[in-house]
């Protein structure tokens, strides 16, 4: 059995991180640096840093603020946000990221994540989608923070870029993002009965057992940010819940 994946956050704006409810209503939640490196003491198995208003604000990712997280951290970092071109993905990852999200560009483009896949590799290339349900059993992609709808139904998009070369997908669930309602769990087995993707689960997490019935979908990681940010729950206890649920985790330090 495939170990979950215990994934903090860092959503960026303004050069600090922020938490807010459906991407909205921001609030600060700390310095990523001093973030960064406080999750990977307490055991993080990777670290997804998303700069949240750089395709709203048309620009790109705040490489200088990426390349001072990455020389703190020595676990999986993936980063996202204002990735427009090829280009952009070669200066993130020579900034320090190991694999680069794309979303808005993705959806304007597909050819990007083919491009991406095809240059570095298909473990480099991961797609995010904001998913926002429409009605029961359906959910829209959205783009630009969760901001513009596309029109382009979760499960055709999710089939697209899997055959496109992606090697991940990082799935939020805007209705339950900030909520602390728990993971939309009918939202990623859609996503992975369309894939055999590894699939991380974001959006809703408010206590522990949300955790375990997120891995019980099949899901490989799961991301969290505000109960991390605001010393709610620790990395560590995340883990021994998973751990005495039955589901494999890795061991912190090991």
């Amino acid at each position: 059995m495939q170990s979950v994946r215990v994934i903090p956050c860092l959503d960026v704006a303004e050069g600090r991180v922020v938490k807010g409810v459906s991407f909205v209503e921001l609030r600060d939640a700390g310095d990523p640096v001093e973030l960064a490196e406080r999750y990977v003491a307490e055991g993080a198995d990777e670290l997804v840093f998303l700069d949240i208003t750089a395709s709203i604000e048309e620009r790109s990712t705040l490489v200088d603020l990426v390349e001072r997280v990455a020389s703190r951290v020595f676990i999986p970092f993936t980063v996202g946000g204002g990735v427009r071109v090829l280009g952009d993905v070669a200066a993130l990852l020579e900034a320090g990221a190991d694999k680069v999200s794309m979303n808005s560009a993705a959806v304007a483009d597909l050819g990007l994540v083919e491009a991406v896949a095809g240059r570095y590799g298909s473990q480099c290339a991961v797609v995010a989608i904001d998913a926002a349900r429409t009605g029961a059993g359906d959910w829209e992609v959205r783009t630009h923070g969760g901001r513009r709808p596309t029109g382009l139904d979760v499960e055709t998009w999710v089939r697209r870029v899997s055959d496109a070369g992606a090697g991940e997908l990082l799935v939020t669930s805007m209705d339950r993002d900030g909520t602390r309602a728990g993971y939309d769990t009918d939202l990623y087995e859609l996503v992975l009965s369309c894939t055999s993707l590894p699939v991380i689960a974001s959006g809703g997490v408010g206590i522990v057992e949300h955790f375990v019935d997120g891995a019980r979908t099949g899901v490989t990681g799961l991301l969290a940010a505000s109960v991390f940010h605001y010393g709610e729950l620790s990395v560590a206890q995340v883990k021994a819940a998973l751990d005495a649920a039955g589901l494999v985790v890795r061991p912190i330090g090991g």
